[in-house]
């Protein structure tokens, strides 16, 4: 079922979105409609925090591993 919905823009703008509805072979309604969706539709996405948070504690074996091998790898170039 389908409703109607009286917006109110600028002129210029309404000129601009039906130029850009008809080149794309659309309606204005259905450009803001489907802007409308996206808008209100929830994400399944995480965002990075949330997904760094899932990861692993690196562990103290390889936080040591990894100095161990930068200190070894630039003892030679730099002569520490």
């Amino acid at each position: 079922m389908k409703d109607k919905l009286n917006l109110t823009i600028d002129s210029k703008l309404s000129g601009r979105a039906k130029t850009y509805a008809k080149k794309h072979h659309t309606s204005v309604s259905n450009l803001v409609e489907s802007y409308l969706e996206k808008l209100t539709t929830p994400t399944s996405r995480k965002n990075i925090l949330q997904l760094l948070n899932e990861l692993p504690e690196p562990s103290n074996n390889q936080v040591e591993t990894s100095r161990n091998k930068y200190y070894e790898e630039n003892k030679k170039k730099y002569g520490f």
